[in-house]
């Protein structure tokens, strides 16, 4: 059995009798040590599929095993980074991190637990801003402390909901190469739900398309064969990158795009035509008009 997996499972919200499906028949194997990237329209529900492998909500049917355990609660086994920091404003960037350690190791002592959470601020480069609260920080530091927060509990699996999406172009790219780094030299296993094919193909050993809602579903497994470490600059003119940006971008704008229907109606036209404005004007300034009863054409419109 893989370390996490997702069998069959379908998400909806709304009351039974007007339920509106979000995620259907999802199925998904990732091994220990995995890098594992979700790529998706915005809406599709790519939060929600984030949110079922946390244990922060319950799937409507199927399962989800996490090391050979089922997945019914949140449990510091999972650490999650959302995509709007969650930090406490109150506390330092010392005092967010501790209050995730000091509570998941009470044996250990107070020298150790301090000297755990000094670790993981170096680790984001942020030892300068041990004291700063998340007011006088940018926003790609107050990211990098969630993911300093998230690595310092030792989770089995690290799931990254969008973490990047509300930064600057620049300050995205830089703490992508950040969290590209840490998490090849932590060995950890991770999840990352984006909307950026670019993102995915820089960051993931392999990427999975979702489709556009409602009813969203898994796409081809396509796995990111280029070499480690990847340079962005390099990347784009590599022909492995492009054919893999071609592959995810064709699912999703094909197989994965939003479902049409077709609607074929017969339309009754109003009497009246429209003034006829190559008719000279009457006396009175006004143009003669013609009549026509009962016409009817065909309209097909897709939606």
């Amino acid at each position: 059995m893989s370390f996490l997996e997702l069998r069959d499972i379908s998400k909806g919200y709304g009351p039974a009798s007007a339920r509106m499906p979000v995620l259907r028949e999802i199925n998904l194997s990732i091994e220990k040590g995995e890098f594992v990237a979700i790529v998706g329209y915005s809406g599709a529900g790519k939060t929600t599929l984030i949110n079922l492998m946390a244990g922060l909500i319950r799937p409507d049917s199927g399962s989800i095993t996490l090391n050979d355990l089922e997945v019914v609660s949140p449990g510091p086994d999972r650490g999650i980074v959302f995509q709007n920091y969650s930090l406490l404003p109150w506390l330092t960037v010392y005092e967010n991190i501790a209050l995730a350690v000091d509570p998941l190791f009470p044996n250990w002592s107070a020298a150790r637990r301090r000297q755990h959470t000094e670790q993981h601020i170096h680790m984001v480069n942020l030892t300068p801003a041990r004291d700063k609260r998340p007011a006088e920080l940018s926003g790609g530091m107050r990211q990098r402390v969630s993911v300093a927060r998230a690595l310092a509990m030792d989770p089995q699996i690290l799931l990254l909901d969008e973490p990047l999406g509300a930064l600057d172009a620049l300050t995205r790219a830089n703490l992508q190469d950040e969290i590209g780094r840490i998490c090849q030299s932590s060995g950890k296993t991770v999840v990352l739900i984006t909307n950026d094919p670019d993102e995915a193909i820089l960051l993931a050993d392999r990427i999975l398309p979702l489709s556009a809602g409602p009813g969203a579903t898994l796409g081809p497994s396509i796995p990111v064969d280029i070499e480690r470490p990847r340079d962005r600059r390099a990347l784009s003119q590599d022909p492995r990158f492009q054919a893999i940006r071609t592959q995810i971008v064709d699912w999703l704008l094909g197989a994965g795009g939003r479902p049409t229907v077709t609607v074929s109606k017969r339309l009754t036209l109003p009497d009246l035509e429209p003034e006829d404005l190559t008719l000279p004007r009457t006396l009175f300034g006004l143009r003669r008009e013609a009549k026509r009863r009962g016409a009817e054409r065909r309209e097909t419109v897709t939606l």
